[in-house]
C-alpha cells in the first residue's frame, strides 16, 4: 500500500502544470477521487498549495476548483449509488483499486449517522471518497446532499490547501497528520459497529 501511494504522489507531483492546465488538472483529478477513484486529496491538495506558494497557481481559485470538483464528483457517485451502478462497482471497481470494504465502510456509516454522515464524512480519510454511494442507495434529497458536501468539503480541501502553501517543499508532512486521522476513523467505524451490535443484542432480548 505504501509503494501504491508513493506512485501515486509522484504520478500527482509530476502530472499538475502550471498556469490554467494545473486549475484543470486538480479539477480533474479531485472530481475522480469523489467519484470514487483513490486518487487522494491528501496529495492533490498540498501539491496544488505549494504551486499556489510558488506563484504557479492562486490559492483561492485553487480552493474554490477543488471544492467545485468534489461537489461533481460526488453528485456523479451519488447517482451511480441512485441507478444501478453500485453494484457493477462493488464487482468491478478492483479494477480501478476501489476495494469492496471500502464502500461498506460507508455504507455503515451512512447507516448509522444518516444524512449528517455527508457532512461529517468528508472531513475524514477513507469514508469522505464513498459515503455519496449510500446516500445515492437511500435516495436522499440531492439538494440537500449538494449543500452538506459543499459545507464539508470547504474545510478540508482549504486546510489540505494552505498547508501545501505554508509547508512549501515540505508538504509531504501532511502526510503524517492524515494517516493516524486515517487510523482514528477506521477505529471508530469499528467501535461504533460493536456498540450497535450490543445495542441490538439487548433489544432483541429484551423484546423476548
Amino acid at each position: 500500500m505504501a509503494h501504491l501511494l508513493d506512485a501515486i504522489k509522484t504520478w500527482v507531483v509530476n502530472v499538475i502544470p502550471y498556469g490554467l492546465g494545473g486549475y484543470g488538472v486538480v479539477f480533474a483529478l479531485m472530481l475522480l477521487e469523489s467519484a470514487c477513484i483513490p486518487i487522494p486529496s491528501e496529495i492533490t491538495m498540498p501539491v496544488a498549495g505549494l504551486l499556489a506558494s510558488q506563484h504557479h497557481l492562486s490559492l483561492v481559485p485553487v480552493i474554490v476548483v477543488g471544492v467545485v470538483a468534489n461537489l461533481a464528483g460526488s453528485l456523479v457517485s451519488y447517482a451511480v449509488g441512485r441507478g444501478e451502478g453500485r453494484s457493477l462497482l462493488l464487482k468491478y471497481g478492483r479494477y480501478i483499486l476501489v476495494k469492496p470494504h471500502d464502500v461498506e465502510r460507508a455504507d455503515e456509516w451512512f447507516a448509522r449517522y444518516g444524512p449528517p454522515a455527508v457532512f461529517f464524512s468528508r472531513l475524514l480519510p477513507v469514508v469522505r471518497t464513498f459515503i455519496s454511494l449510500p446516500a445515492g442507495v437511500a435516495k436522499m434529497d440531492v439538494k440537500k446532499f449538494a449543500l452538506l458536501t459543499v459545507l464539508g468539503c470547504i474545510p478540508w480541501v482549504t486546510a489540505l490547501t494552505v498547508a501545501g502553501y505554508v509547508l512549501g517543499a515540505n508538504w509531504q508532512r501532511v502526510l503524517t497528520y492524515t494517516r493516524p486521522l486515517e487510523y482514528a476513523v477506521l477505529a471508530a467505524i469499528v467501535v461504533g459497529a460493536a456498540l450497535w451490535l450490543v445495542r441490538r443484542r439487548k433489544a432483541s432480548r429484551a423484546a423476548v
